[in-house]
Order: structure tokens, then sequence, then C-alpha cells
């Protein structure tokens, strides 16, 4: 295990126990961990409500959400879960949220579809003693915790990576940023981050923010941007994640580039793991799941029971100061460390990468 796995695994861990040696008090009055909060129900099981933005990205249903639940259930048997998911939609969320609201939910654990449409939901939420844990995106309004990635270092790590392949042809042409959604903080994170590496190391000679993360619309952007700039003029892509850099590749190929410039991408989904073992994507960033979704059960669980979750530092959202955070560092991963990360680590088996169509690539990758 890499150094950044261990940090992340070291810092969950301790939440865990801090956590776990909570739960062995007896539970204190739901209502505790928020501001009012005198008309929440104070007998029967726990209930944890949990909010996921979207199911286009692959994560969420098939990583967080399990992990999330399974993490609850080992801290609270007896606990309820009400799952909800958005599908991109952030008046659905804020509707989802209300619901949750009037159900008397002991807590929330929030991924936000929009960090700031979703304040007045999360402000009707402390008034009504429910804390709300911001999940993977810091949402706006009197949140009571926080966990992700650090968002910035994705970005860094991601421009670090594109700048060290592109090498001397950094100076030759022009990159393109596909960026993520407007409407989500972490997007913007992310390309601060980059841009902190590559500004003034390479040209920018298209930049677009991505409505909704689409790989449809990533696809659009990409294909104006080779009409405007010209095919032979793109030395590398930053897409800002995997479903994004699926469209763009497509764009590419479609245009007739070969060679494929380097493409960047997050999230280590399947299909992005899959298209760096056949070279059309260079790298992905991993995100270890596991800790992060870990970590937002502890804290949810904790300030049902009216605990204050053991965190390691804090963050500040446009509206609100000091948040107790858990951050996680996030893994460069290429062709090189396939091996040594996602399938040692247990996100995929080879068998799941290596299907008839990878096969030749793995065996030249050394995964088979």
């Amino acid at each position: 295990m890499n150094t950044q796995l261990r940090r992340a695994a070291v810092a969950v861990a301790a939440t865990a126990m801090a956590v776990s040696l909570a739960a062995c008090g007896s539970a204190k009055e739901a209502g505790g961990g928020a501001s009012g909060g005198d008309d929440k129900k104070k007998d029967g099981p726990l209930t944890i409500g949990l909010l996921l933005p979207e199911d286009q990205t692959a994560r969420y249903e098939n990583f967080d959400k399990p992990l999330i639940e399974k993490r609850i259930k080992e801290l609270c048997s007896d606990c309820e879960i009400s799952y909800v998911n958005a599908k991109e939609d952030a008046s659905t969320q804020q509707q989802q949220m209300n619901s949750m609201i009037t159900k008397k939910v002991d807590a929330i654990i929030l991924d936000a579809v929009d960090a700031k449409s979703i304040a007045g939901s999360v402000n009707k939420a402390d008034q009504a003693g429910i804390p709300v844990v911001a999940y993977d995106r810091l949402a706006e309004g009197p949140i009571s915790a926080y966990t992700s990635f650090d968002n910035e270092q994705v970005g860094k790590v991601q421009g670090t990576a594109l700048l060290e392949e592109l090498g001397d042809k950094a100076e030759d042409g022009q990159i393109v940023m596909m960026n993520g959604s407007p409407t989500d903080p972490n997007a913007a994170m992310f390309k601060k981050g980059a841009k902190s590496v590559l500004d003034g190391k390479v040209k920018v000679g298209k930049s677009y923010d991505t409505t909704g993360w689409k790989p449809e619309e990533a696809n659009k952007n990409m294909s104006g941007a080779i009409a405007s700039l010209g095919k032979d003029n793109i030395v590398g892509v930053y897409s800002a994640n995997d479903g994004m850099a699926g469209g763009i590749i497509t764009a590419l190929k479609s245009a007739g580039v070969d060679p494929l410039p380097p493409v960047t991408g997050q999230d280590a989904e399947l299909a992005g793991v899959q298209r760096i073992i056949s070279g059309d994507q260079f790298m992905t960033v991993y995100k270890p799941f596991q800790p992060e979704a870990y970590a937002a059960a502890e804290m949810a669980v904790a300030l049902a029971r009216g605990e204050k979750p053991e965190t390691e530092t804090t963050v500040d959202s446009a509206t609100t100061k000091d948040v107790p955070a858990t951050l996680i560092e996030p893994i460069a991963v290429t062709v090189d460390n396939l091996k040594d990360t996602v399938v040692k680590d247990g996100l995929y088996t080879v068998e799941e990468i290596c299907t008839a169509k990878y096969a030749e690539a793995c065996e030249k990758a050394g995964l088979k």
C-alpha cells in the first residue's frame, strides 16, 4: 500500500475508532447534533437519509451507496437508511431533502447536485434539528460535517501527470481543458488545482465547463475544439473525469486524430481503466471510495446519536466557517501502476478489467 493510501486508511481508522467508542455509550436523544429539533422523534431506531446526486457516473451506485450502507449497518445494526438519487436534478434533490425533513430523519448524508441551491434545504434541516453531512461536495448552508478528497490536489495530480507526459510537446501545441459542471464546487477546485500546475507551462486553446458532467456535452465541446484549433494542434486534453474522457476520446477518433493525445480522467471507472489498458486514455485519478464512504457513515451515525464526530481538520464553505472535515488524498493511476492500485485494493478484479476485448493489452500491461 502506498503512502497516500496509508494516510487515508489511518485517518479513517481514527474516525472509526472515535465513533465506535461513542457508540458504546447510551445514545443521546436524537436532535442533539444541530440547533432546534424540539419536535424530533425520540424513540425507535435511528434513520439516516442518504441523498446522492446522479447515476451517470458509475461510482455512486456501484461504490458509494453500498459502502455507506454497509458501514452504517456495522455501526448501528437497527439503523434505517432512506436512500434517494436526484438524477442530476437540483429541484428534485430539494424536494427529496424536504421529504427527509418531513419524515424527521435523524441525520442526512448529502451529495449535492447544486451546492448553492441546496443551501435553503440545509437550513431547514438545521432548524429541524437534523444534522447534515456534506458528502464529496461541499454544500452551502449550516452543514455539520464534511468528507471528501483534497479536491484541489486532485487537479494538481491531473495537471502534473499531463505536463510530465507532454514533456517537450507542451511547447509545441495547445491543450483543451474539459472541466466539470459549473454547479459542482469540486469542479472549480479541480480546475484551480490543474491550472496552478499548467499555467505558464502550456497554452490552453479552449476551456469548457461541462453541464452536468455529461459525456455527450464533453463530446460536443471537444468536436468544437477540434474544429476551432485544428486536430494537429491539440497536444493534450485535461478531462476532469473518466465519463467525459470517454466522450472526448470518441470525438478525437471521429475526427481522425491518430495517435491520440494524452487525456486525463478521474474516478477510476471500469471503462476508464480499460481505456488506459488499451492506450486510449492516459491516466485517471483513483480516489479510494471506502475511506470517504466510511467517514460519512461514521459522522452521520455519531451526529444522529448526538455525538460530536472526530475529524482531522476543518474547512470553510461560502456560508459556513470551520466545518469539521475529513479529507482523503487522491492517487494518480496510469498503466504502470494499475496492478498496484485499483487491482491490489480490490476495486476491480483482473477478470473484470481484462475481458476478451482487452486480453492482449492486459498481457502487455502485465495484468495476465
